[in-house]
């Protein structure tokens, strides 16, 4: 049924378990995790939070969908028309019902999918106000675990409100639309919005469910008393604190597993579960794996030795009679596919409509790729992801979409240089701010993620206002970790010049330059965007100049500024302007 690459001969090391089965339904994508060994009678259907908290929880997700499948238990996770990976083209007249249809479909797909007529219903944040609104039309419903739930839909939006100007404040955003919520690109429905104001779980008047456990936040008096209110309607209720939420919900590049939320959660779930196999054969045919969009078309994918990584093939519905490469969308930290902010769903069908097919899939062990068994730590910057990207060329080939053009931002950028110079069917790459070009040997990924350098510019601003000497003197500032910084960072740039000339001084800055000499040699087209002031320019000046002459070398290589955007190229101009670099160097290497 699904697109899976049976082996790959450069795949090093064991495979921990395939990914998930990637199917689409409703106009939507869902993932669906089988039981391993002898299956409950019970599965679990997610229901996920919206926005930033959604993008945050994806690899909790896929998580405890694996442990859940170890204890027998099967399970679906989906997005909601319009997010994610679902189709464009949606009609949310019916407001928040929208999410709850499909939600009740979801349910049907997984009691066919699974053989189990019992259910349990996993909902956070908005999710629980979508789990709520469905339960009483899904048969069978066990038990409902709330997760950091929604309570109140008014307080939620204007919540929600305030998180979009503070998020789009740090980051120099604009709004962009009239829509009511737009945090950092990601636009909530109005007719969502509306539906959200009016629904308060407070006034439930039965009983959801007859099981219930409440993982509650701290600082959010509502949680608990939500407990209690599910408690007086009757049934078994819990309620649980729920640690580490905001490690988990901060930031996807750096969100923290709640392990004593997924042990505690993954138990209960168990509890219900009955050891029993299912009295009913699951069914696992007739279901599809395509969808179809006004102009493209999508396919739901697996590949890589043992299926171990998910993916999903972007094709235009008229093909063009000129052979174009293959785009290969590489995501940036641990962003699912889909992007920051959608982003590179975007990107895979405006380049559809340009008669141009692509790929974007999650690398092992980011959001819904398991991990290679052994390395189920830190993957960024690690040599692991190019062979990620190499079974990706591989499966592509093998469809006949090669050569290939890889594109991506930051850490994809880092990797698409990175992989073009191990493949040579890379034939083109559009880097978005990389901020490097060479991880240097012996630095820390975690401590770089968790303590992001800025520009010299950017500190030589912030030193004197109030707000920085107030943090100093709060001690909330290392004084001494930020002058060794800044001083190792001037040291730098006053040998710049003399690594220029000599072509590289240090071990990582004649292997960045042997690389750039390797790609002019093999003809590869080059182009680099970069937001004005971002840090990955002082990268780019390191190696050819404050302005950049030094790359007159290489007339394979353009560079751009783009102005008024962030290091996420949030903006739709910034947007545009990716989309319009990755058309060129299509255009460019077309019939090769």
């Amino acid at each position: 049924m699904h697109d899976i690459e049976a082996k790959s001969t450069r795949c090093e090391g064991p495979v921990a378990r395939p990914a998930a089965e990637p199917i689409t339904f409703d106009g939507t994508v869902g993932l669906f995790t089988p039981a391993e060994g002898p299956a409950r009678l019970l599965a679990v259907l997610f229901a996920s939070p919206w926005g930033l908290e959604e993008m945050c929880t994806r690899k909790f997700w896929r998580i405890l969908a694996e442990r859940l499948a170890q204890e027998g238990i099967s399970s679906l996770r989906f997005d909601y028309p319009g997010t994610g990976d679902a189709l464009d083209e949606t009609v949310f007249r019916p407001g928040i019902e929208t999410w709850a249809e499909a939600f009740v479909a979801a349910a049907r797909f997984l009691e066919r999918r699974s053989g189990c007529d019992r259910i349990v219903l996993v909902a956070q944040g908005v999710g629980a106000v979508v789990a709520a609104q469905a339960a009483e039309r899904i048969s069978g419903v066990d038990g409902i675990a709330f997760l950091a739930p929604v309570v109140s839909g008014r307080f939620h939006v204007r919540e929600l409100s305030a998180f979009s100007q503070i998020i789009n404040d740090k980051l120099g955003l604009k709004k962009e639309t009239a829509a009511a919520i737009e945090v950092a690109g990601l636009r909530m429905p109005q007719e969502i919005v509306d539906g959200l104001r009016s629904i308060d779980l407070m006034k439930t008047e039965k009983a959801l469910a007859k099981n219930a456990i409440v993982f509650s936040r701290s600082d959010r008096p509502a949680d608990g008393a939500f407990a209690a209110h599910l408690r007086k309607l009757g049934g078994d209720v819990l309620d649980v604190p729920f640690e580490g939420y905001e490690k988990l919900t901060s930031n996807p590049t750096v969100a923290v597993v709640p392990e004593a939320v997924a042990s505690q959660l993954v138990a209960w779930i168990a509890e219900l579960a009955q050891r029993e196999t299912a009295v009913r054969e699951p069914c696992v045919s007739g279901y599809a794996s395509t969808h179809q969009g006004a102009d493209y078309a999508e396919t739901t994918v697996r590949f890589g030795r043992g299926g171990r990584l998910f993916g999903i093939v972007c094709k235009p519905l008229s093909q063009s009679p000129e052979k174009k490469p293959t785009v290969l969308l590489l995501s940036s930290g641990y962003d699912r596919l889909s992007g920051w902010g959608r982003s590179t769903v975007e990107t895979a069908r405006s380049l559809a409509r340009e008669g141009i097919s692509s790929l974007r899939f999650d690398c092992a062990n980011v959001a819904d790729s398991p991990p290679l068994a052994g390395h189920t730590g830190q993957v960024l910057y690690d040599p692991v992801q190019v062979a990620d990207v190499r079974e990706a060329i591989d499966f592509l080939e093998s469809r006949g979409m090669a050569p290939v053009v890889t594109a991506g931002r930051c850490s994809g950028a880092y990797l698409g240089f990175q992989s073009a110079l191990d493949d040579p069917r890379i034939v083109g790459l559009v880097g978005v701010n990389p901020v490097v070009f060479q991880w240097e040997e012996g630095r820390s990924v975690d401590e770089a993620l968790e303590n992001p350098v800025q520009t010299l510019e950017h500190y030589g601003r912030r030193l004197f206002e109030r707000e920085t000497l107030m943090r100093i003197l709060r001690g909330e500032v290392d004084v001494v970790q930020k002058a060794g910084e800044i001083f190792r960072r001037l040291a730098k740039r006053a040998v710049q010049p003399l690594a220029q000339a000599v072509g590289g001084l240090s071990v990582r800055e004649r292997a960045v330059l042997a690389g750039f000499r390797k790609l002019h040699g093999r003809g590869v087209r080059v182009s680099l965007l970069y937001s004005a002031g971002d840090i990955g320019l002082e990268e780019l000046s390191h190696f050819f100049g404050r302005d950049a002459k030094g790359m007159r070398r290489f007339p394979n290589v353009t560079f751009s500024v783009v102005q008024d955007a962030d290091h996420n190229f949030t903006p739709r101009h910034a947007r545009m302007a990716y989309l319009g670099a990755v058309n060129s160097i299509v255009s460019s290497t077309a019939n090769r």
